[in-house]
């Protein structure tokens, strides 16, 4: 089959990806072998995977993919979870649309409609993942909505609350106005934003004129609120307001009379020193109330609007009414003046609304006790985060502050909560009613009436979203409906949690929670945390800022491969990354780049001759001589093919190495940056060309051979990284009956110091040739001289023949003299004369000669400073000392050179 001219990988990714799941490569089940289990973080069901999760599930996927190539049982789950809140939102929308108002349905008649809107666009993020190439095992899909997962919810919640951790009251709490809903502490995002203070007149009870002495001027940011003013608050120490001690004041607007009262919470420095007490409204002001024995009025409804307790503006969105009330205070002489000042606002996370403080019944979660467990799981080192230095302090943070969590939600999506009240409000709770009847008759004694279970009403509010989600890693394997299973033993706990920085309290925390509590044990040996991924003005992604590409339409232009190349590449562990297409054209030309040398490689295949030398005698080293430049065309294997395929092999072994240990901190973009060297530097641009043979001339079968062999390495190496290019390329380059994504890798082998300190001279003097052959204009066409001034020539025998071919000089030979009218360069501690026809310009020669001279002057200065301090001396391990002095040495030797080669010049 002829080869494209460039890689198209739109149909090469469809047909790989259904090669694999026909083959069932993606699927687990209990075996002998070690487990490698990774749950997906499940998105929102209502969702399409943006760029963080790209990164993520592309993370998620390297990992999974080198475990199964290492010889583990690898196993990854996907699923997504509810999202109550975004869920009903688009479900009610949705409903709007139709003419229909959830008020007008029953709760049974609403969720019908709800499923029915998870099955028609409930897929979608799963048709990405799939486009993503991710190796999930698609007969694991999870549901936080499963039967047996809701099972699971509710088996929980009853469980803590027969441990006294889940209780109900009323509590400050906070309100989204949009989702109409309660929300965690932690589902509030404050903002830093541009607000007004407002200055108001509160007059003293029973004044008519406007004299200061007769009102008192307090600051407020929300006059939509004053309706629910009960008190004014002063300072006790504060002198200015010390003689209003029993007075009241006339509420604006309204002329309601409130007291003035005293508290030390008060701050004497912000605004005039005295606060409205509005305990509805805010949590500070609710403490004092409670303090104060105060009223609470609330003057807001669920939605936001101004209800009938505020007496004014009633219906009137907050703010709406907080315009419509500054304009009637200012008009009636009560507004003083306005000032701008910078406040935090808590919004909800889920609909981007200010959220409001509000007093409401809700039911709660006590965290201390299940945090203590969870906390000591990670510092003890069982847990291990990465990159620790970044996260772990954050995650000691919020446990150490841990408040209880809000768990209830005022919404029909989601797993309704297993509460049950009789006629006097009495709290019956248990996994369904019939349970709660078994249960009363069996502890109730013989007076005890027997009340009437069919009147009960249950609890209307549902399970916020992450109460469900904090059993994932163990639910998936059935580990709260069938605890002990086979499946929840095999692959519990499980081996990596990679997720966002951004969830490390909602979800992490709280699964390790729930890990310690119901299996005793922790949820995941390792937690890796992503960066943030923003745009290149440095702004998180999202929707409403428009910033945030289509994966499709990514994919689609260049490629699964790519995408994942491109995110990868600049995504250094667990810091941002600014996002920039120019790293999935990168992506685009590395594929292009494998694919040219896989063109070359196929062009070989016909080129193949049997070896004429014998390997074994061409692999003798020889003391070079000028003479042997004639290499007969019939020669196919020589010395140069020899040290070309020992220096590659070693080369990649190294990188193997550096890889493995990498991968195994996490360091995932570093290991992308290794393989992607070893790829396009060491193998197309150095190796091929050493070993490519002459115009027109047959390639040694062993040369052929082994340059496929190590090609076919690179794309395993690869392949966890881009998967669908090196399944392609491994079965372009023989017809192999396995299939890479399940070939196992092998021990890694030698690494010969020797030749690839060879092949880094090699590479410096080649690269120093063709620099000198562009500043005199030399072409590449013109043979050239080159004579080495060396006090190890035998460390040249086996790289000469590669120098000479590929810097295309007539002669090379050893001198222990200066060669007159020549080019000098100083290669390591060794100097080069090129002898050329073209004119030498010594005056260039030496400026940049007495520049290098600079440079290593000021180089070997630095590691003298460093060696003469004796903290450094002290502390430094012994091969860094080592290391440094050696530095210092190479540098000396190539000083010496210089000299030596300046004086000569002039």
């Amino acid at each position: 089959m002829e080869l494209s001219k460039n890689f198209e990988p739109s149909q090469i990714e469809d047909k790989w990806y259904k090669s694999w799941i026909s083959k069932g490569y993606f699927k687990s089940k209990p075996d002998e072998r070690p487990s490698y289990a990774v749950v997906i973080p499940p998105p929102n069901v209502t969702g399409v995977l943006h760029m963080g999760h790209t990164l993520n599930e592309t993370v998620q996927d390297i990992l999974v993919r080198k475990a199964r190539m290492s010889g583990f049982n690898a196993c990854w789950v996907p699923g997504s979870d509810h999202a109550s809140i975004a869920t009903e939102a688009k479900v009610v929308g949705m409903l709007k649309e139709k003419g229909i108002e959830k008020k007008d349905l029953s709760r049974e008649e609403f969720l019908k409609y709800a499923f029915e809107w998870k099955e028609k666009y409930g897929n979608i993020i799963y048709s990405q993942i799939e486009k993503l190439g991710c190796s999930v095992d698609w007969n694991r899909v999870s549901f936080t909505m499963d039967p047996d997962y809701y099972k699971a919810v509710i088996k929980v919640f009853v469980d803590l609350y027969n441990k006294d951790l889940i209780y109900r009251g009323a509590r400050m709490i906070n309100w989204d106005p949009a989702a109409k809903t309660a929300l965690s502490d932690e589902e509030i995002e404050y903002r830093d934003v541009a607000g007004i203070l407002y200055y108001i007149k509160y007059f003293i009870t029973g004044s008519e004129s406007g004299d200061d002495n007769n009102y008192i001027i307090i600051a407020t940011q929300r006059p939509e609120t004053i309706m629910g003013d009960v008190a004014v608050c002063a300072n006790p120490s504060d002198e200015r307001y010390a003689h209003f001690k029993g007075m009241s004041v006339n509420i604006p607007l309204l002329n309601k009379k409130i007291p003035i009262i005293y508290d030390e919470y008060v701050d004497k420095e912000f605004g005039t020193g005295i606060l409205k007490i509005t305990p509805a409204h805010d949590i500070n002001d609710y403490n004092i109330g409670l303090k104060h024995n105060l009223p609470i009025i609330d003057t807001l409804n669920e939605d936001g609007t101004l209800s009938s307790a505020a007496r004014i503006y009633v219906g009137e969105d907050r703010f709406v009414a907080r315009k419509k009330i500054v304009a009637e205070l200012k008009e009636k002489g009560h507004l003083v003046k306005e000032e701008q000042y910078t406040t935090r606002l808590g919004y909800s996370q889920r609909t981007n609304v200010v959220a409001e403080p509000k007093i409401s019944t809700q039911w709660f979660l006590r965290m201390k006790e299940l945090a203590g467990p969870a906390l000591k799981a990670v510092t003890e080192g069982e847990v291990n985060i990465h990159p620790s230095d970044k996260f772990l302090a954050t995650y000691k943070y919020w446990l150490e502050n841990v408040k209880d969590w809000c768990i209830s939600r005022q919404l029909w999506w989601g797993q309704q909560i297993p509460a049950w009240y009789d006629d006097a409000g009495n709290i019956f709770v248990g996994n369904d009613i019939e349970e709660i009847k078994q249960r009363f008759i069996k502890n109730r004694n013989d007076i005890t009436p027997l009340p009437d279970f069919n009147s009960f009403t249950r609890d209307e509010d549902v399970l916020d979203t992450w109460f469900s989600s904090w059993l994932w890693p163990m639910e998936v394997f059935k580990g709260i409906t069938k605890p002990d299973n086979e499946e929840i033993k095999y692959y519990y706990p499980t081996s990596v949690l990679v997720t966002g920085q951004d969830i490390i309290f909602f979800w992490v925390a709280r699964m390790i929670m729930a890990g310690m509590e119901y299996m005793k044990e922790k949820p995941f040996k390792d937690v890796y945390f992503t960066g943030m991924v923003r745009d290149k003005q440095g702004r998180k992604m999202s929707k409403s800022l428009g910033n945030s590409p289509d994966l499709l339409n990514l994919i689609g232009q260049y490629g699964a491969d790519a995408v994942r190349f491109g995110i990868m590449i600049s995504s250094p562990a667990g810091n941002d990354l600014l996002f920039d297409e120019a790293s999935l054209e990168q992506g685009k030309f590395f594929n292009n780049k494998l694919w040219n040398a896989l063109k070359l490689i196929k062009m070989w295949e016909a080129r193949k001759a049997s070896d004429i030398v014998p390997q074994s005698i061409m692999l003798d080293p020889f003391s070079f001589n000028p003479e042997f430049s004639a290499i007969p065309p019939i020669q196919i294997i020589s010395d140069e093919t020899h040290f070309a395929i020992t220096w590659f092999e070693s080369r990649m072994n190294r990188v193997k190495t550096e890889v493995d240990q990498l991968m195994n901190q996490f360091k995932l973009s570093e290991a992308l940056k290794a393989i992607y060297s070893l790829i396009w530097d060491d193998y197309c641009s150095w190796y091929l060309e050493w070993v490519k043979p002459g115009f027109e001339q047959p390639v040694s079968e062993m040369v052929y051979n082994r340059s496929v062999t190590f090609f076919e390495e690179l794309m395993h190496l690869l392949h966890p990284f881009m998967p669908f290019i090196t399944e392609e390329i491994y079965h372009q380059l023989d017809d192999h009956h396995d299939d890479l994504t399940i070939k196992q890798y092998n021990a890694i082998g030698e690494i010969r110091e020797q030749y690839l300190t060879q092949g880094k001279i090699l590479k410096q003097i080649i690269t120093a040739c063709r620099d000198l052959r562009t500043k005199n204009n030399i072409k590449p066409k013109e043979k050239i001289s080159v004579f080495i001034k060396t006090e190890e020539r035998s460390e040249y025998n086996e790289i000469l023949p590669i120098l000479k071919k590929q810097i295309n000089a007539e002669i090379i030979e050893f001198t222990d003299t200066s060669i007159e009218e020549s080019q000098r360069l100083i290669i390591e501690k060794d100097t080069f004369f090129i002898k050329t026809e073209n004119k030498i310009d010594t005056f260039a020669q030496v400026a940049q000669l007495e520049k290098d001279l600079t440079y290593l002057q000021g180089f070997i200065n630095s590691v003298e400073k460093k060696l003469s301090n004796t903290k450094f001396v002290e502390n430094a391990k012994p091969e860094v000392l080592s290391l440094e002095r050696k530095k210092k040495q190479d540098a000396q030797s190539k000083i010496n050179a210089i000299k030596e080669t300046l004086a000569g010049i002039k």
